[in-house]
């Protein structure tokens, strides 16, 4: 009988996980900002340094973010806004405009607004439930569910033709339940 090989028990890396760590990231960045008013560009510096060695998963297992990635949704996030605050808007419910949505949460929103927009390479799907997955990390069902709900509005409007005739991911994943 062979020996098993040296660290053959453990679990492989989840490849995704360094583009998971660097949304989670960016999101935590554009709260800093957003709360201590502090500028792009020395928010991106100080982030870049912090997260060198890595951040812990779920299993904690250090992961390094994927320094680009988090760069461009914490710089394009920034300088696009005002276009994604308006593709939110619409999608929020107007007894619940964005003024009214906690800090955090509109950071979540608005990055994962700004991936529907500028990387039409990751599926819509994929994103929604990246930033769906953030919000579960600091939040109870219902911010959870508004987080969903307004991403999926906005994949909606910007790449309805990913979803068919399904009515979105929503209705896709009623449908696989059924």
């Amino acid at each position: 009988m062979s020996e098993p090989r040296a660290g053959a028990d453990r679990p492989r890396p989840n490849p995704a996980a360094p583009l998971s760590a660097a949304r989670l990231a960016a999101v935590q960045a554009l709260y800093q900002m957003e709360i201590a008013g502090a500028p792009l560009e020395e928010v991106l510096s100080q982030f870049l340094e912090f997260h060198r060695g890595g951040v812990l998963d779920e299993d904690q297992t250090p992961v390094r973010p994927k320094s680009a990635l988090f760069a461009q949704i914490l710089r394009g996030t920034t300088l696009r806004r005002g276009e994604i605050d308006d593709i939110l808007g619409a999608a929020l419910s107007p007894s619940w405009p964005l003024g009214r949505i906690e800090v955090l949460l509109a950071c979540i929103m608005r990055a994962g607004v700004f991936e529907l927009l500028a990387r039409p390479e990751v599926p819509a799907r994929v994103v929604i439930t990246e930033y769906v997955d953030i919000a579960d990390a600091f939040f109870a069902a219902a911010q959870k569910g508004m987080a969903n709900a307004v991403l999926d509005a906005a994949a909606q409007r910007l790449r309805g033709g990913e979803f068919g005739e399904s009515g979105g991911a929503a209705g896709e994943r009623a449908a696989a339940s059924r």
